[in-house]
């Protein structure tokens, strides 16, 4: 059972790059990009203040719209194809999923079943945080993804797909 909570969080500055990908392509996209992301940060005099992330705007099919960056500190205004941005602030449902990415899909199921039963309405918008380095814990079983997908009071009569 994945350990799912309601919190409020603060409105947090990134910086990111936002692109449309094809869903058996982001594991490249992510490795290119957050490089491309840490080096426009510190070029700005900025610090990433935290592990990446990738915000998902929308459901997945074929592609999906993301960002992928790191939350930061400091002055960034955005630099060539990296864009200043932020990750929304308020009411937000968070669950840990620990394990190989192919499996966040059945953690995303508990997650919307979770919202239904507590009477919650999902954004269309939600990100993970990557706690783990895949280079750094080869073993994808120990893999710690933290899921945040804001959420409001009641049930709209058509919600995202489970």
């Amino acid at each position: 059972m994945t350990e799912i909570s309601v919190t409020d969080l603060p409105e947090q500055p990134t910086a990111v790059v936002r692109a449309t990908v094809k869903m058996d392509e982001l594991r490249g996209f992510f490795d290119g990009v957050f490089g491309t992301v840490v080096a426009a940060v510190q070029a700005q005099g900025g610090r990433v203040a935290g592990p990446p992330f990738a915000m998902y705007h929308g459901m997945p099919g074929e592609t999906i719209d993301v960002e992928a960056g790191f939350p930061v500190t400091g002055p960034f205004t955005g630099a060539d194809e990296v864009a200043a941005s932020s990750l929304p602030g308020g009411r937000t449902v968070r669950a840990l999923h620990v394990g190989p990415y192919e499996s966040l899909a059945e953690t995303y199921q508990e997650v919307t079943g979770w919202m239904r039963e507590k009477g919650l309405t999902p954004a269309a918008s939600m990100w993970e945080v990557y706690m783990s380095d895949p280079n750094a814990e080869p073993d994808p079983a120990t893999w710690r993804t933290e899921l945040f997908w804001p959420a409001s009071e009641g049930s709209p009569s058509e919600g995202p797909a489970s």
